[in-house]
């Protein structure tokens, strides 16, 4: 018995043995990957690298999906709400400030921009809350 399992044992080796080569040379090239439905139907923006106006036209910041329409230091950018580009090029808001319109405003005082762009007050503007008792 001991002598018909190690022929067994050597049997079965020698087969995967002489298999192995044949299976490696008979694998088929994997298919090409295919991209899903849903990326496919997707209409994703073109990359930010598409509205570089430093080696394309100014022009190129009016096209539809651009972050702004004003061209600074080679980058499109939105100078009515951009921090750092607050109005025009290069006119960063200071810390305790943010861009409304094109302004450096303190939204935690302005009664025009209470809290955020655009919310007005009556009265005034306390920690940005409208008539709020301090």
């Amino acid at each position: 018995m001991r002598k018909a399992t190690i022929f067994l044992m050597a049997l079965s080796a020698l087969a995967l043995a002489i298999a192995a080569p044949l299976q490696a040379a008979a694998v088929a090239p994997a298919p090409p990957l295919r991209r899903s439905r849903f990326l496919a139907s997707a209409n994703f923006p073109p990359p930010a690298s598409f509205y570089d106006c430093s080696k394309k036209p100014p022009s190129i910041c009016l096209e539809p999906g651009s972050p702004g329409a004003t061209c600074c230091k080679g980058t499109c950018v939105d100078t009515e709400h951009s921090f750092q580009h607050c109005g025009n090029c290069n006119k960063t808001c200071k810390y305790t400030q943010t861009c409304c319109e094109g302004k450096c405003v303190n939204t935690f005082t302005d009664k025009k921009n209470c809290g955020g762009c655009g919310v007005k007050c009556r009265t005034r503007c306390t920690n940005g809350y409208c008539d709020y008792a301090a």
